[in-house]
């Protein structure tokens, strides 16, 4: 059983990968399908907007403190061993790392910056749009998904 420390730190790792997870659900459920209905200026301009909010202290403060969380979380287990939960633990770590963490820096955020460096109303912006829509909502399905399997492997490490 894990306890101590060790319990706040997975807790913590539950808590962040959790509302990580919610708000990238958020994003493949309705934010992007609402945008695609846009005209595309007006979804490439929406797009942008967001992607330039989602850059402050609040969020980035989640989403980059999540990716410490569970990079301490898996060095602790692989130095401690916690009894009957390493397995779950190092999972967890890698399911945000790798599936959360590295999909939005090897994928996500490529296409907003590329997306950002179109003028909204230019016939490039309409054209590449709906290849946008596609695939950054694409991947952010595997960036939810992981995160959520993060979230549940914690918890079976709790239990």
């Amino acid at each position: 059983m894990i306890d101590g420390p060790f319990f706040v730190l997975t807790v913590l790792g539950v808590l962040g990968t959790g509302l990580t997870a919610g708000a990238f659900c958020a994003f493949s459920t309705f934010v992007m399908r609402g945008l695609a209905a846009l005209p595309p200026a007006q979804g490439v301009a929406a797009m942008n907007a967001i992607n330039t909010a989602a850059v402050r202290p609040a969020f980035m403060f989640l989403f980059l403190g999540t990716a410490v969380l569970a990079a301490v979380i898996a060095v602790v287990t692989l130095v401690v061993r916690p009894d009957g939960a390493a397995v779950e633990l190092l999972l967890g770590s890698a399911l945000f790392l790798f599936g959360s963490f590295g999909v939005t820096a090897a994928a996500n955020v490529p296409r907003n910056s590329a997306l950002l460096r179109l003028e909204p109303g230019s016939a490039e912006a309409a054209a590449r749009w709906p290849s946008y829509i596609r695939e950054w909502t694409a991947w952010n399905h595997v960036r939810t998904a992981a995160s959520a399997a993060a979230a549940v492997a914690y918890v079976l490490a709790l239990t």
